[in-house]
């Protein structure tokens, strides 16, 4: 009795391997070109255009080239109109196919977003059906899995927890933390311009400001353990730098895995970054005693908190309410990396605003010394008075906002404005437009014009979502409070005590890496100003 003898193994493997190919070149196409199409079909059934899609890489290369060109070399003037060099693409499409466009970043579409009643949807009227998108692996490696990017029960649980490090009650409580610093980085400008025959120095503010946020925000994070978690965190600022490089080739498919000396050593500093915050956790935990029972005076620190939440959670039944070690982690990172950069930034470009306007620098510092004389340092009562220099603040953060755009992404279908928004369509929202729209600020939207906010934020533009420098609604930066309170003590102790200029070597070159910077620094010369005296 004869066997059919059962076929050759490749005989069955071929097949099985052409048929998964044929379905994976199927997705392919699905994802990479029929998908794409489609929804170009559908946003231009509702009047929304943009450049054209192409396969696989979007409009990357025009984008790239765009912003290669606008940033190849400094402004020719000192002029404020920064957004044709900063946001070049939205600039130039804007033009082309109106305020709100389509955008393709790969395969992934973006609707370009300018219109204030827009935005004021997205962000708070009917924020419920818009979420934070999720941001790059790099990124969110850099600046950790915090209040930046957690949703839902998760974000609110943090923000609850968080937020008493933030109300301003306990933020002047750490007014003589930031005046110590400040003091600190003017005394040693003061030690540097005494060396010159003409009283004169010149600074990098760009710099000193990074170790200046940085300083403060620690102290802020950590509390008692600041020399600890400062160690730490120069760690991250080198992890920052290999990131910027390995960020250039985020568009090289599967770029993060490969073994590239970036990369490995990337990895190596965050696994080093979290081996020793967990190592400061423990410790911190072991010292319970200083934590559950807090000094009523003394400042609130989100590590102290943090933990002190993850203990009382770990006797909770609900699994909602969980507070790990991983998440003190993520939550130390995001507020190191979002503090500092923001903090700084803001103080950068303000003192290159007030250095560009001397009338502007003049009145500032006649407030300042009206309020505190020519020496004694702010009091907790003394920040109320400074309405200039609030002026003078809210106006930097307009021209120059530290984060120049945000991204939402709509949670199901929604109505937008009579359009009929697809699920997962993400929304670019570029902040610097908004705050250089003319039909929200007037013809002098490009101008350094503190006055306009003389009666507040609310009465200085047309529209209430057309000042958006630390976000809108639920989602608006928690740490807002602290920056503008550094930025204001720090920018009063300067002006106090010295008069500044730009240097001659400055470049004016407004540039984006993750946050608005000087792309060669911000030289500035200061004076020392002299006391006189009347017998």
């Amino acid at each position: 009795m004869s066997h059919t003898p059962p076929p050759p193994f490749d005989s069955i493997k071929i097949p099985f391997l052409c048929a998964l190919l044929f379905i994976l070149a199927v997705k392919m196409a699905v994802a990479l070109w029929w998908k794409p199409r489609r929804i170009e079909a559908h946003f231009l059934r509702q009047g929304i255009r943009g450049p054209p899609y192409r396969f696989f890489i979007g409009n990357f290369k025009e984008l790239d080239s765009m912003m290669l060109a606008a940033t190849s070399r400094p402004m020719p003037n000192f002029s404020h109109n920064i957004l044709p060099r900063v946001l070049s693409f939205y600039h130039h499409w804007k033009k082309i196919y109106g305020s709100t466009f389509l955008i393709w970043f790969g395969p992934i579409v973006r609707v370009a977003v300018s219109d204030p009643d827009m935005i004021r949807d997205i962000l708070t009227t009917n924020s419920e059906f818009y979420e934070k998108n999720e941001a790059h692996p790099l990124i969110k490696k850099l600046e950790g899995d915090g209040l930046l990017t957690l949703k839902d029960q998760k974000w609110a649980l943090h923000r609850k927890i968080i937020s008493p490090v933030f109300n301003m009650e306990n933020l002047k409580l750490l007014i003589p933390v930031v005046e110590e610093s400040v003091v600190d980085m003017v005394e040693k400008w003061s030690a540097m311009a005494g060396g010159a025959a003409s009283d004169e120095v010149e600074i990098d503010v760009f710099d000193w400001f990074q170790t200046l946020a940085e300083d403060v925000v620690t102290k802020t994070v950590f509390g008692s353990s600041y020399e600890d978690g400062k160690a730490i965190f120069k760690l991250q600022t080198q992890q920052m730098i290999l990131a910027s490089e390995a960020f250039q080739k985020v568009f090289i498919p599967g770029y993060r895995f490969l073994p590239t000396r970036t990369n490995i050593n990337s990895w190596k500093l965050d696994k080093e970054i979290r081996k020793s915050l967990m190592k400061l956790i423990e410790s911190r935990k072991g010292n319970s005693e200083k934590i559950w029972a807090m000094d009523e005076k003394a400042p609130k620190d989100l590590l102290g908190l943090m933990i002190q939440a993850s203990n009382s959670s770990s006797s909770s039944s609900s699994l909602h309410t969980n507070i790990s070690v991983h998440d003190i982690v993520e939550e130390c990172k995001t507020f190191f990396f979002a503090g500092k950069q923001t903090t700084s930034n803001l103080l950068t470009w303000t003192t290159v605003l007030l250095a560009m306007h001397p009338q502007w620098q003049i009145q500032a510092r006649d407030e300042v010394l009206s309020v505190c004389g020519p020496r004694a340092l702010p009091s907790r009562d003394d920040l109320s008075k400074f309405k200039i220099l609030s002026m003078i603040l809210n106006e930097s953060l307009r021209l120059y906002p530290p984060t120049v755009a945000t991204i939402r992404r709509a949670k199901t279908v929604v109505e937008l404005r009579g359009r009929m928004i697809p699920r997962g369509t993400e929304f670019l929202i570029p902040i610097l437009a908004v705050h250089h729209d003319q039909n929200i600020w007037g013809n002098d939207a490009s101008e350094f014009n503190p006055g306009r906010f003389s009666e507040g934020v609310g009465h200085a533009g047309n529209h209430p979502a057309g000042f958006i420098p630390f976000g809108h609604g639920l989602r608006a930066c928690i740490g807002k409070n602290l920056a503008l309170l550094q930025a204001k003590l720090a920018i009063a102790i300067i002006v106090q005590r010295f008069s500044f200029r730009l240097a001659p070597s400055y470049q004016h070159a407004p540039a984006v890496l993750m946050l608005l910077y000087p792309q060669y620094g911000a030289p500035v010369v200061f004076q020392k100003i002299v006391e006189t005296r009347r017998d």
